[in-house]
């Protein structure tokens, strides 16, 4: 993992304690075409379909990323199935922790007539209108973060039991829990992008 990790790690073995450990994991790519086309009523279609979808069986997670999890004991997911199926790929060892609380913060398909794009394209919109306090019938920013805090709650005291905990789960909210963590202390390592198995590694003294 990054150089920032391991001297953390170094440092509280030095000391003789390890820091707390939480690493936030999206989930592999789902199968299911990823950037299609689509009007905004089709965006409405694809959206369901996507919460549907479980783990392209081609897309296997990085070895790397395997190792990291490898003295994990407790691995947190959504329930989502391409959440579940990734965290299954990822931690077979592991316990794994189903918890809606973990699902991703929602999208709804605005209504803008004669535009084609694809569904990338839809995603970014719908979100910034969502961050505008576009949420017809689905759950606001205000609730999002509010569940964020309490994702964090439940991370930070199963980490604090282990010495460390990993979710497994989707890129939006992970970023919303992340903040949470670095307001409580933790250092980030890695960035939250918009990627299959991206992982953002979070650390604090125990």
């Amino acid at each position: 993992m990054a150089l920032k990790s391991e001297l953390s790690a170094a440092a509280g073995a030095k000391a003789g304690t390890r820091p707390l450990r939480i690493v936030l994991i999206r989930h592999g790519r789902p199968a299911i075409a990823t950037a299609p086309v689509a009007r905004h009523w089709e965006f409405r279609h694809y959206i369901d379909d996507y919460e549907d979808a479980g783990l392209d069986p081609a897309d296997a997670p990085p070895r790397e990323l395997r190792d990291l999890l490898e003295e994990i004991g407790a691995v947190f997911t959504s329930g989502k199935k391409r959440a579940e199926e990734s965290a299954k790929a990822l931690a077979p060892h592991a316990e794994m922790i189903v918890d809606p609380l973990f699902a991703e913060s929602p999208l709804a398909a605005p209504r803008i007539p004669l535009l084609k794009m694809k569904v990338t394209k839809w995603a970014v919109i719908s979100r910034l209108m969502w961050y505008a306090g576009f949420s017809p019938k689905i759950e606001g920013y205000r609730k999002s973060k509010r569940r964020a805090r309490a994702a964090a709650d439940i991370l930070i005291k199963r980490a604090t039991k282990d010495g460390g905990a990993a979710l497994v789960a989707h890129g939006y909210f992970n970023y919303l829990i992340g903040i949470e963590l670095r307001r409580r202390g933790f250092v980030q390592t890695g960035r939250h992008k918009a990627k299959y198995w991206n992982d953002v590694v979070y650390e604090r003294a125990a």
